[in-house]
């Protein structure tokens, strides 16, 4: 039986509110560190809003910031649990918006006292959840701008289960009936300014009756009153809008491929890409939005091999008599592309999906392997089929042609934004490929795709062997509450 939701104005004023920095793999690959360990803040109590009550912007600041968040309610008093009990001191759940201004950092040292310690800048509600109803691992948290949906995930692969947190903490708080655990937010999280709404929802699909929150509404408006000369004031760098936006693209300020940190693809991240199928690593990029990244109408000279690298690029565009005589000879964009890679570069070309001529043949393809590129991905044809298959180096290709370059195409430019399968691709871009096809991963989604795709390859081999030992795939696949009660135990006893 599934126990109503419960108004969050029966919650009082809560003893403690503990939030804790980075729980969601999405946020951890966004912040660019996955923590072993939790790490913790405190905010005040006067923090607490409820569902419709204004945040206000401080006077003079540019940064406040919404991340949607699952807050945990403190049922009982609790002292030195293990994780295993650690869910059972919980009595609700309900949503939760950790508001903070960037623009105050500076002035607290790592306490984010002032920086998220405002009042309202802790509303929660609309429902309470009872918790005894739910599978910790099974909710869901989403968030909204405007309307706009900004932040969805799941607890399915938190880094640290509620359990943990509630048992980590009380090794040295005793936590009390009422206080409030916010259990992190996922990537999205970013600026919003007066006149914006943020809303935030927790439900849980997959139980008896999908019980929810409701949306929490929070309405932005404008602080009139500024800083005093007595107290820190707001003070921004590029750093902090940065951090704030998301990116420094977001911010307005330089774009991705100079802003952000340079990606680095490690002989482990590779090992890991090659541990899932591009089916798995494509359902993790359609969860999160993404469903034009399949480069597509391509075969491989070599089905059976993995590609794994970076992209660069090249650029053909249609023949025309004049221009082939000015780019077309001596070392053009073509050889100096091929001449120019390296390890675990993928030469991605951009040949208009024209079967009429080849784009690359034998001695160039070669050329690529001797550098030790990773692959080649045309969406044109190829010459020299038989001895392109011959090599180590994998070719995705739109078929066979023995026509030289020059009947139908100029090789114009490199290592620019380009159009190949019907998929864009950006020099370092990460490209996977095998005999279902070939993907274009966005660099800052790898981490946090493939870690979300190892799961899910995982639970697959659950069910896959339910299958075969006879049950029916009805709430198993997709697994409803039970079956991932089951799979969390077979999990358990493969480790």
């Amino acid at each position: 039986m599934t126990t109503s939701p419960t108004s969050a104005s029966t919650l009082g004023t809560p003893g403690k509110i503990i939030a804790l920095h980075l729980n969601y793999p999405s946020r951890a690959a966004q912040r660019g560190r996955t923590p072993s360990q939790p790490s913790y803040f405190l905010k005040p109590a006067s923090s607490l809003s409820s569902s419709g009550a204004p945040v206000e912007r401080p006077a003079g600041c540019e940064l406040l910031v919404f991340e949607g968040e699952i807050a945990l309610v403190i049922g009982r008093r609790t002292r030195g649990v293990p994780p295993e009990d650690g869910w059972a001191a919980v009595s609700h759940v309900t949503a939760a918006n950790d508001f903070g201004v960037y623009d105050l950092r500076h002035a607290d040292k790592g306490s984010n006292l002032r920086s998220k310690g405002g009042d309202g800048f802790t509303p929660v509600g609309p429902a309470l959840l009872s918790a005894q109803d739910l599978d910790p691992a099974a909710l869901r948290i989403r968030t909204w701008v405007n309307g706009t949906l900004a932040q969805e995930d799941t607890t399915a692969d938190l880094l640290f289960g509620f359990g943990r947190l509630v048992a980590d903490l009380s090794q040295l708080i005793t936590l009390e009936p009422g206080d409030l655990i916010l259990t992190g937010t996922p990537a999205g999280s970013s600026v919003v300014v007066p006149g914006d709404t943020v809303e935030v929802e927790v439900d849980a699909p997959g139980a008896p009756g999908a019980p929810s929150t409701g949306r929490l509404v929070s309405p932005i408006t404008a602080g009139s009153v500024p800083f005093q000369d007595f107290g820190a004031k707001p003070l921004v760098d590029d750093l902090q809008r940065t951090e704030a936006w998301g990116s420094g693209e977001a911010a307005g300020l330089a774009p991705a491929s100079v802003a952000a940190p340079a990606f680095d693809l490690t002989a482990e991240l590779k090992a890991r890409l090659n541990s899932v199928g591009t089916a798995t690593l494509s359902a993790q990029l359609r969860k999160r939005g993404l469903n034009a990244v399949s480069i597509d109408g391509l075969r491989s000279t070599r089905p059976a091999a993995r590609l794994v690298g970076r992209a660069r690029t090249l650029r053909y565009i249609p023949a025309r008599e004049d221009l082939f005589e000015s780019h077309g000879g001596g070392y053009n964009a073509q050889k100096r592309a091929f001449d120019s890679l390296g390890t675990d570069d993928v030469l991605v070309i951009e040949a208009r999906g024209e079967l009429g001529t080849g784009t690359v043949g034998d001695i160039l393809a070669l050329r690529a392997q001797v550098r030790g590129a990773a692959g080649i991905v045309t969406d044109g044809g190829v010459r020299d089929l038989a001895a392109v298959t011959a090599l180590s180096i994998p070719t995705y290709h739109a078929g066979p042609h023995p026509a030289v370059l020059g009947r139908r195409h100029v090789p114009w430019d490199t290592d620019l934004t380009i159009a190949c399968g019907g998929a864009s691709v950006q020099p370092g871009d990460v490209i996977v490929g095998d005999a279902d096809g070939v993907l274009v991963i966005p660099p800052h989604l790898v981490e946090e795709v493939v870690a979300a795709a190892i799961v899910q390859e995982h639970e697959e081999t659950f069910i896959a062997a339910m299958v075969a030992a006879g049950h029916g795939v009805d709430g198993l696949y997709p697994m409803n509450a039970d079956w991932k009660a089951r799979f969390r135990d077979w999990a358990k006893e493969q480790a």
